[in-house]
């Protein structure tokens, strides 16, 4: 059984632009407990005091890694719901709507996942998450793998260390380059690679971004993107900061009210193998320091940039993991950083 990481690893630029720590959001879908469960967990790892906004939304508030929410990752029912909270009423009629409310919260725990998403904390405190996946591998948690209709992923939300273009593009070089690699590592799960939700980028732009030549402004690099990328579907979405750092120019272009701005990368790719004891967020996030440590590397980052432009010609690279298998010489071993 793999144990909790007893500490986080940090990249090698661990601090933003304020001298501040850098944060990280998480968010984690899995079925196969109710969510009173789900809160004794979240409460017995955290603390806090439980708040019931409806049969689909709750929240975990003062904890000591701030607020969690948990909810069914279904717009519709949480405005069914909260439409039914709002109008009821103190008289028999009301028991038999709450079994109601109930019947379909149960229905729905079939087909939609429950969704922990955290506040921002520090990367130092990520490891403390492992436990409470231990706890709910333990009571019963389902993940990916565990059903054709079960396309649950976990979503890192990572502060950048400044919000500066170049810094930006270093880090969209970085992933692009490493995604082979990432995708393999993860071995997506097929319903998911069949789903939308985690598209890569098409190839053109791909090339235009890691051409050593496209140094743009911050208003053209967004510009690009959502020309080539007008959706929040990507494995690396990026709407959320264009929209926290140009929100007007992103809302011409994308009118899904769902892109809520952010300072952050809104990083899509990971399953969640929850019901796997030798899954934890800390692989997930061995994978991505790989992403930070590339995109802080200024020369080694050119030096596979070049590389990759030459890969990306190669007429059977969809057929192969030749180029994945080529990334592990520009890893790093993670363990002596």
């Amino acid at each position: 059984m793999a144990s909790s990481s007893q500490s986080t690893l940090l990249p090698p630029c661990s601090v933003g632009q304020d001298e501040r720590p850098r944060r990280i959001g998480v968010e984690i879908e899995f079925a196969g407990l109710p969510a009173a469960d789900i809160l004794n967990v979240m409460h017995g790892c955290f603390g806090g005091t439980v708040v019931k906004h409806s049969h689909f939304e709750h929240e975990l508030t003062d904890s000591e890694l701030g607020t969690f929410a948990l909810e069914l990752d279904a717009q519709q029912l949480k405005q069914l719901a909260q439409s039914y909270e709002a109008g009821q009423k103190n008289d028999e009629d009301s028991l038999l709507d709450d079994f109601s409310m109930e019947l379909l919260s149960l229905a729905a725990e079939q087909f939609v996942p429950w969704e922990i998403v955290t506040a921002p904390f520090e990367f130092a405190q990520l490891h403390r998450l492992d436990d409470m996946v231990h706890q709910l591998r333990q009571r019963g948690a389902k993940g990916t793998r565990e059903s054709l209709r079960f396309a649950f992923g976990v979503h890192l939300n990572m502060e950048l260390p400044d919000l500066q273009a170049a810094t930006i593009l270093a880090y969209m070089r970085a992933y692009f380059c490493l995604y082979d690699w990432i995708a393999l590592q993860e071995d997506i799960d097929l319903v998911r690679r069949v789903t939308p939700y985690i598209n890569h980028f098409p190839q053109s732009y791909v090339e235009k971004v890691i051409n050593l030549n496209y140094q743009p402004a911050l208003s053209e690099l967004i510009d690009d993107y959502l020309e080539a990328n007008p959706t929040r579907n990507r494995s690396l979405d990026m709407l959320p900061l264009f929209t926290y750092l140009d929100e007007q120019r992103v809302r011409r272009v994308v009118h899904d009210q769902r892109v809520t701005a952010r300072p952050t990368l809104h990083y899509r790719l990971p399953n969640c193998d929850i019901d796997n004891p030798n899954w934890s967020i800390d692989s997930i996030w061995r994978e991505w320091l790989q992403v930070e440590h590339l995109a802080q590397d200024q020369e080694k980052l050119a030096k596979v940039c070049r590389v990759f432009r030459l890969e990306l010609q190669r007429l059977t690279r969809f057929i192969d993991d030749d180029w994945a298998v080529q990334c592990q010489h520009w890893l790093v071993d993670l363990d002596t950083q």
